[in-house]
C-alpha cells in the first residue's frame, strides 16, 4: 500500500516486522559461518541484539518517529551482542540522530537516516571490511537516496532498497573470497536482508511474513507478532563451581534480596521530586548490590538489604510500589546446603515482567581509600579457564566466546560494579572485542576505561600475566598489548558441514586445526589433528606450550598428545590444564 510519511507508530510496527523475520531465520543466519566449526552465531547474536531494541519499543509507544528511533537505538546500543550486533546498532544509532528531531519522515528523510546510519557504522569499525554487513548496509542506502529524488512513496522506496540489499549480498561472495570458496553470503548481511523484509513487508500488507514450520508462508499481524526474544539468557557473570560451598550461612550479611518498581505516577507520593544518588547513597545504610533504573514514571529497584522494611518506606516517598519480590539468601542457601548443591543461580524473578528502559546510571562514589588502582574484567568460557584468569588476579568474569557474547550492557554493569581508577577489559575474542569498545564509549565521562584487543583465550591469559599492580597506566597498558603480539593461538573442534578451503577437502564429522582465524590442519583423528597444527604454529621448538583441554576431551588422548608433544619438543616448556571450555577440544597456547 502507498506510504507517504511514517510516524512513531508506523516505525515500530516496521521494526517488530522486522526482528520477527529475523528471529524467524536466525539459524539460517548461524548456518552461513564461513568456519564449518559448530558455533556460528552471528543470527544469535543479531536477534538478541534486536530483541532489547523491541523490548523498549513495546515499552514505550510514541507517535514520535524521532523519539521512536531513540528509543530502538538506546535498546539495542545496551543490548549489542558480537560485531553483527554493534554494527546494527550503530547502524540505527545513525538513523537516530537523523530522525531525531522529527515527529513524520518522508521518503527522501527516510533515506537521509538509513545513509547517516552506515555512516555512524563505518565509524565504529577501525578498519571496515567489504563484503559484509557494511556493504549491504552502504549499497541499500545510497540506492535509497539515490530513488528517493523519484519518489516520494515509502512502500515503493523500501522495495528498491531491499532489492539493491539482495543485489550487494549476492555480491559478497564476490568481495570476499574466503565466501565463494565456501558457497555463502556473508552472514550479518543476511540478517540485515531479512529485517529489510520484515520492513518492506509491513508496509505492504500492514503486516509482517514469516515462514511456518511447514514452509508455508502465513500473515501475522504486526500487533500480534512473536517477539525476538527467543530464550532469556542467564546473566553472563560467571561465578567459581564451588563459591556456595564455601560461604558460611551466617556471612551472608545482607540477607534480603529485593525487586521491586515505584510507579511515580501512583500514591500520595506521585510525581515527587527523585534524586538518585541521595535514594542510592540511603539505600547503601544497610544494603548492596544496588541498582536503580529510573525514568519519569517508573523506578527499578533492586537491592540487597538486612532492613527490608526501612527500603520499602523509603520508597514510599517517591510513589506506589508494585511487583514486589523479596527473598531470604539464607534461607536459600541452607537448602542448598541441605540438597548437596554447590550453586545453584537465584531464580529469574522478572522473567515475564518487560525490562525496564536500560540507563547508564553511575554508582555512588566509594571514599577515596577504597577505590582500587586498577581492576580487570575478562571474557572467559570453561571453569577452568575461568579460575586461571582469577587466579591472575582478574577481579570480573563475563561467561562467553563464540557460543554466547556479552553485551554491552553486560561490560557496563561490570564497570560499573568496579571501584576502581583504571579498568581494563579483556574481550578474549575478536567478535566481542567492539562491543567492550562500545561500553568504554558509554562510560567514558564516569570510568577510566582501556580495551586491550585479545582476540583468543590465549592472548588474554598472556595479558592478565603481564599485568602489574605498581606500574603506572602507560606502562601496564603497553606490556598488555605487548603480550598479546607474543602468543599465537590455536583450537580444535569438530567440523559441521563438507567444505572446501585454501585446497584444504573438510568433511563434516572430522576434526579441525584452527590458527590465526585459519584452518591449517583436518583429520579424522583428533590426535593427528593436533599434531598438524601444533606443527604449524611452533617454530623453534624452545617455546612455552600450553594446552588447555576441553569440556568434552578424553583423558587418554590428552596422554597421547603430551607425550608427543614432549618427545617432538623435548626443550619446548609445556604446561597442561583443564579449560572445561565447550565446543573446542583444545586450546593451544605458543608463547616465545
Amino acid at each position: 500500500m502507498s506510504k507517504r510519511s511514517l510516524n512513531g507508530v508506523d516505525f515500530t510496527a516496521m521494526v517488530l516486522a522486522g526482528a520477527a523475520q529475523l528471529h524467524q531465520h536466525a539459524e539460517h543466519v548461524n548456518s552461513l559461518n564461513v568456519f564449518p566449526v559448530p558455533d556460528g552465531d552471528t543470527g544469535t547474536n543479531m536477534n538478541l541484539t534486536m530483541t532489547a531494541g523491541v523490548t523498549e519499543l513495546k515499552l514505550h509507544e510514541t507517535p514520535s518517529i524521532g523519539q521512536a528511533a531513540t528509543i530502538l537505538s538506546k535498546g539495542l546500543l545496551m543490548g549489542a551482542r558480537g560485531n553483527s550486533g554493534v554494527i546494527l546498532s550503530q547502524l540505527f544509532r545513525g538513523f537516530s540522530r537523523s530522525a531525531s528531531s522529527r515527529d513524520e519522515l518522508n521518503a527522501a528523510q527516510f533515506a537521509a537516516a538509513l545513509q547517516q546510519g552506515v555512516e555512524a557504522a563505518y565509524k565504529a569499525v577501525v578498519k571496515p571490511v567489504e563484503g559484509t554487513i557494511l556493504t549491504v548496509a552502504k549499497e541499500a542506502a545510497k540506492h535509497a537516496v539515490y530513488y528517493s529524488r523519484r519518489t516520494t512513496d515509502l512502500t515503493d522506496l523500501m522495495g528498491e532498497v531491499l532489492k539493491r540489499a539482495h543485489e550487494a549480498l549476492a555480491q559478497t561472495q564476490e568481495m570476499l573470497p574466503v565466501l565463494k570458496q565456501v558457497g555463502v553470503v556473508d552472514s550479518g548481511g543476511q540478517g540485515l536482508v531479512y529485517i529489510y523484509e520484515g520492513f518492506y513487508e509491513y508496509l505492504q500488507h500492514g503486516q509482517a511474513t514469516t515462514s511456518t514450520a511447514g514452509n508455508t508462508t502465513a500473515h501475522t499481524s504486526v500487533s500480534s507478532a512473536p517477539s525476538a526474544v527467543a530464550v532469556k539468557t542467564a546473566p553472563a557473570i560467571d561465578v567459581p563451581v564451588s563459591a556456595q560451598a564455601k560461604l558460611e550461612t551466617e556471612d551472608i550479611e545482607f540477607l534480603y534480596d529485593m525487586e521491586f518498581f515505584i510507579n511515580r505516577t501512583l500514591g500520595q507520593a506521585a510525581q515527587a521530586r527523585f534524586d538518585e544518588e541521595q535514594f542510592r547513597q540511603a539505600l547503601g545504610v544497610n544494603g548492596d548490590s544496588i541498582i536503580v533504573i529510573a525514568d519519569d514514571e517508573v523506578i527499578k529497584v533492586h537491592v540487597h538489604s538486612r532492613a527490608p522494611g526501612e527500603v520499602l518506606n523509603l520508597a514510599l516517598q517517591y510513589g506506589e510500589i508494585t511487583q514486589i519480590h523479596i527473598l531470604n539468601m539464607r534461607e536459600q542457601h541452607r537448602d542448598l546446603l541441605s540438597a548437596g548443591l554447590d550453586i545453584a543461580p537465584p531464580p529469574e524473578l522478572f522473567a515475564d515482567i518487560p525490562q525496564q528502559p536500560i540507563q547508564t546510571q553511575a554508582e555512588a562514589v566509594p571514599p577515596a581509600e577504597e577505590v582500587a588502582p586498577y581492576g580487570i574484567i575478562a571474557v572467559s568460557s570453561g571453569d577452568g579457564i575461568s579460575e586461571i584468569f582469577r587466579s591472575l588476579g582478574v577481579d570480573i568474569i563475563l561467561a562467553g566466546g563464540q557460543t554466547m557474547n556479552p553485551s554491552t550492557e553486560d561490560f557496563v554493569k561490570a564497570a560499573e560494579s568496579l571501584a576502581a581508577r583504571h579498568i581494563y577489559i579483556l574481550p578474549n575474542n575478536s567478535n566481542i572485542v567492539l562491543a567492550a569498545q562500545q561500553a568504554r564509549d558509554l562510560l567514558e565521562e564516569s570510568k577510566q576505561i582501556t580495551v586491550i584487543p585479545s582476540k583468543s583465550i590465549p592472548q588474554g591469559i598472556a595479558a592478565a600475566f603481564a599485568f602489574q599492580e605498581d606500574e603506572e597506566v602507560d606502562v601496564n597498558t603497553a606490556n598488555l598489548n605487548e603480550a598479546l603480539t607474543h602468543v599465537k593461538s590455536g583450537q580444535v573442534t569438530l567440523a559441521v558441514r563438507d567444505t572446501n578451503m585454501d585446497d584444504m577437502i573438510i568433511k563434516q564429522g572430522n576434526y579441525i586445526g584452527i590458527h590465526n582465524s585459519k584452518i591449517v590442519a583436518t583429520d579424522a583423528e583428533l590426535l593427528h589433528t593436533c599434531q598438524q597444527l601444533l606443527t604449524a604454529m611452533v617454530e623453534d621448538g624452545q617455546e612455552v606450550i600450553t594446552v588447555l583441554t576441553g569440556s568434552e576431551a578424553d583423558q587418554q588422548q590428552t596422554a597421547a598428545l603430551a607425550e608427543w608433544i614432549e618427545s617432538t619438543y623435548p626443550d619446548a616448556e609445556v604446561e597442561i590444564h583443564d579449560g572445561g571450555q565447550p565446543v573446542y577440544h583444545y586450546l593451544f597456547s605458543v608463547e616465545s
